[in-house]
Parts: structure tokens; C-alpha cells; sequence
């Protein structure tokens, strides 16, 4: 006798359905491609979920606690938490590696943002990658790699630039999608490194030194004359 096939799992389900999603968009996804994704049947995803719908808010619901995985993974890979908030550019492919995944994905942000029940979701993940930033920002202020600052507001900037640099790529398309993104999130975290906060204090320092020697000089010239 033939041993019985393995059911798939949710988590393979889901995973299954999100990469259906950044194949084909959520309007013209449909179960059968799901099924075929997952290695499942439709009618097996109808018994497990009931519909569409219920497989796409299941979907919804799996992505916001993507924090939970997200930042230990990046704590375990980077010993530095400044390395770490960079490494975000990394995590940043989820949404896709081509303009058009990244396109169907947010055909998918489109509907968290305009029906009520995808759109909890949707704050509950916004809200979990922000608190895993803020994290990773006062850890790396202890650590001396950056300036005391707000972490809560840093946090809110390097989502945005995130975000923002992913839309930039799709449109421009130019290099590698994870080298931008580490490109902008570098530009920014730079403004708030220790070291580079040193390096401009010294200059205001030197630039300060030598207005007062010019000065001097202007004023001996003055008394001279």
C-alpha cells in the first residue's frame, strides 16, 4: 500500500497563495492557482478556507506578523544592529524581485488600504515593522553607532524611504533592487552616525578656528590703518 500524501499546511498554503498573488495580481488570482502553487486541490482549499476571500485575508493576516520572523533573523545574521536596520534592504524583496511582482503586490496594498477588514491587518503589520526599526535604532544608540535621537521618529523615516525605494526601482529600474534600497537606507542612517556626527562636529570646529584668525587678521589691519 502506497503511503498516504502529506497534507499541505497552512504555512505552505499561504506561502503558495502570496506567490500566486505576486505572479498574477489579487483580481485575476483565482483558487486554481493557488492549488496549483501549493501542490493542493481547490476543492481542498475551499474546504480549508471557504473562499477567496477568507484565503486572502488568511493571507493578510500571515504577512503582518511578518516582524516576528523578520527581525530575529536579521538580529541572528548581523551582530551589529546598524548592519542589521541596512540589512532591512534584504526583506524588502518580499514584496517581489520584478517590477511586475512588486506591481501585483501592491494590487494586493490597494485593498488593505479601502476594505476595512484587510486594512487592520495591514496597520498591524505597519505598525510591527515599525516597532522592530525602533528596536534595532535604540539598540545601535546604545551601542555608540548612532546618535541619541528619536527612535520612534527614525523608525517612521526609514519605512518611508523603504517603501519609497522600492516604488523608485520599479519605475527606474536601474542596477539591483536590494542594492538601491541598502543605497537609501544608507543615506539616510548616515546623517546619524556617530562617526560621520564627529567628523562634521570637527569641521564646524576647524571652520570656526580659522573665522577667527581671519577675523583677527581683519582687525589688526584695521588698527594699522
Amino acid at each position: 500500500m502506497s503511503p498516504r500524501p502529506r497534507q499541505a499546511s497552512d504555512e505552505d498554503i499561504l506561502k503558495g497563495a502570496f506567490r500566486a498573488i505576486a505572479r498574477l495580481g489579487p483580481a485575476r488570482l483565482t483558487l486554481a492557482d493557488v492549488a496549483r502553487e501549493a501542490g493542493v486541490s481547490a476543492a481542498a482549499l475551499v474546504q480549508r478556507f471557504g473562499s477567496k476571500r477568507a484565503l486572502l485575508l488568511a493571507v493578510a493576516a500571515d504577512a503582518a506578523g511578518g516582524n516576528d520572523y523578520i527581525f530575529p533573523e536579521l538580529r541572528a545574521r548581523h551582530r551589529s544592529p546598524l548592519a542589521a536596520l541596512v540589512g532591512m534592504a534584504e526583506c524588502m524583496t518580499l514584496m517581489g524581485t520584478t517590477p511586475e511582482a512588486i506591481a501585483n503586490t501592491l494590487a494586493f496594498l490597494q485593498i488593505d488600504l479601502t476594505d476595512p477588514e484587510f486594512h487592520r491587518h495591514a496597520v498591524r503589520g505597519s505598525s510591527g515593522i515599525h516597532d522592530g526599526l525602533r528596536a534595532l535604532i535604540e539598540d545601535a544608540v546604545d551601542a555608540g553607532e548612532l546618535l541619541p535621537c528619536d527612535a520612534g521618529r527614525l523608525a517612521w523615516a526609514l519605512q518611508a524611504v523603504m517603501n519609497g525605494s522600492l516604488l523608485n526601482w520599479a519605475v527606474h529600474r536601474e542596477g539591483d533592487l536590494v542594492a538601491w534600497i541598502r543605497r537609501d537606507l544608507k543615506t539616510v542612517l548616515e546623517r546619524c552616525t556617530a562617526r560621520r556626527a564627529a567628523g562634521a562636529i570637527t569641521t564646524v570646529h576647524r571652520r570656526v578656528r580659522r573665522g577667527r584668525r581671519d577675523g583677527g587678521g581683519d582687525r589688526a589691519r584695521r588698527r594699522r590703518g
